[in-house]
């Protein structure tokens, strides 16, 4: 039996995954390459057909190079929440790289301030909230890092709750010794901190991100299915997965949703979440991951229901809101 899409949708969750460099809408898009005069790097229908996790980064720098005003990155921030609540989710850490965003370069206070705008006009319309990860490029210099970490500790902006690090592991290497010092400078000034590893890497990256960036959370994480202590450490730790099936099946991390081993994590007591990476342009919705791994892992009630608390639980929301959300799960 086909899973229940309203009852999903009814399932009260949070998102912890999601990079706002990939909410573009192809139209959205078109109509701003056009007031620009820039050229489309292929027809509207093919647009978002990428060669891989290089050729979709590539992408990502040419669609966020046409998000040239306060007024279109504050429209970007309005959907997003949109997104949220037509997928049933109560709340969102979304993930923002300034290095993609050619515009605003230099002008990091103004790009916080415009996405803050459209994030605050949402749930001034009763949208959900949203808290703001900033994120670190995998190729930045250790000094890069550290001005970006000291620029948020002085601006102090309450929409901004983690710093986060993103990037092809792939082709980076291993890069956490070089970002140990900004993680501890943020962890020591109360913003947490959220690590891309185990996505195009193995699980080496993984047990960085514990051990060197001191992760509260991991995005992606997946690849540590491969080291049977590191999820023996994952799962005592309780430290979250934000786990994207879409993402990694479109971008060809796992062949198959059946080779996925967010389930196998699961059941091994890794904290995992569903989410939706890049949901625009990967054509994933969250309503989307919770029915496809339900179906395809023959998930019950409870089974949803603890992956949806979990959620809650990983994100870096206030206590009200988790509160909130929890005891609407209770009733679910």
């Amino acid at each position: 039996m086909p899973p229940d899409l309203d009852r999903l949708r009814a399932l009260p969750k949070a998102e912890v995954h999601a990079h706002l460099e990939g909410c573009f809408e192809p139209a959205v898009l078109e109509a701003w390459a056009t007031q620009a005069g820039i050229a489309m790097p292929r027809p509207r229908e093919r647009l978002f057909q990428f060669e891989g996790l290089a050729g979709f980064l590539h992408f990502l720098d040419w669609a966020c190079g046409l998000a040239s005003t306060r007024e279109r990155l504050a429209e970007l921030s309005y959907g997003y929440a949109k997104r949220l609540a037509d997928n049933g989710a109560g709340y969102a850490d979304v993930i923002f790289n300034p290095t993609h965003w050619k515009a605003w370069h230099g002008r990091l206070p103004a790009m916080i301030d415009a996405m803050d705008a459209g994030f605050t006009a949402a749930e001034q319309d009763g949208l959900p909230p949203v808290g703001l990860c900033v994120s670190l490029l995998r190729t930045q210099t250790a000094d890069e890092a550290t001005e970006l970490v000291d620029a948020l500790v002085a601006l102090r902006h309450p929409r901004v709750v983690a710093l986060s690090i993103d990037g092809n592991e792939a082709a980076a290497g291993r890069t956490g010794p070089r970002f140990a010092e900004a993680f501890r400078r943020a962890g020591a000034a109360g913003l947490r901190r959220a690590v891309h590893a185990g996505e195009s890497s193995g699980p080496e990256g993984v047990r960085d991100a514990i051990e060197l960036l001191g992760a509260d959370r991991i995005d992606h994480g997946v690849r540590a299915i491969d080291d049977p202590a590191l999820v023996e450490l994952l799962a005592e730790r309780r430290i979250p997965l934000g786990v994207c099936p879409t993402s990694n099946l479109v971008l060809g991390v796992y062949p198959s949703i059946e080779a996925h081993p967010v389930d196998r994590l699961r059941r091994a007591g890794v904290v995992v979440s569903l989410n939706t990476d890049d949901p625009v342009l990967l054509g994933a919705s969250l309503v989307g991951e919770y029915a496809l791994c339900s179906k395809t892992f023959g998930w019950s009630d409870e089974v949803l229901r603890t992956v949806a608390r979990d959620s809650v639980s990983a994100s870096f929301a206030n206590e009200d809101v988790k509160t909130r959300l929890l005891a609407d799960l209770a009733r679910w």
